[in-house]
C-alpha cells in the first residue's frame, strides 16, 4: 500500500489523542494536518457524536475535545478492522511504512 493514511487511520488517530482531551493545536500537529483539514474532520466527528467539546473557559478560554463512548466504540472497531487487514501493528504504526 502507499504511504498515505486513510481517512479511517486519521479518524482513529484523532479519537486516540482525544481520549484524554486534546486541543486543536495538539491534534493538528500530532495528526500532521492543516488547519482546514482539521476543521473538516472535527466537524465530521462532532456532528456524529464521536467527539464532544469540553469547555475550559474558566481555566484558559480554550476549547478541548474528548472522545465520547460512541467514539471509543468506533476506535475499537477501526483498530480491530486494521488489525484484521494487517495494516497496523499493535502500537498503531503502519506496517511497511
Amino acid at each position: 500500500m502507499n504511504g498515505r493514511r486513510s481517512n479511517l487511520q486519521i479518524i482513529a488517530e484523532m479519537l486516540r489523542l482525544s481520549l484524554r482531551e486534546a486541543g486543536k493545536t495538539r491534534l493538528m500537529y500530532n495528526v500532521n494536518m492543516s488547519h482546514s483539514q482539521l476543521e473538516r474532520y472535527l466537524a465530521f466527528l462532532l456532528e456524529r457524536g464521536f467527539l464532544e467539546e469540553v469547555d475550559n473557559k474558566a481555566r484558559n478560554g480554550s476549547v478541548r475535545y474528548r472522545t465520547t463512548s460512541k467514539g471509543r466504540e468506533l476506535l475499537r472497531e477501526i483498530e480491530r478492522m486494521m488489525e484484521l487487514l494487517g495494516l497496523e501493528d499493535c502500537d498503531g504504526d503502519q506496517k511497511g511504512a
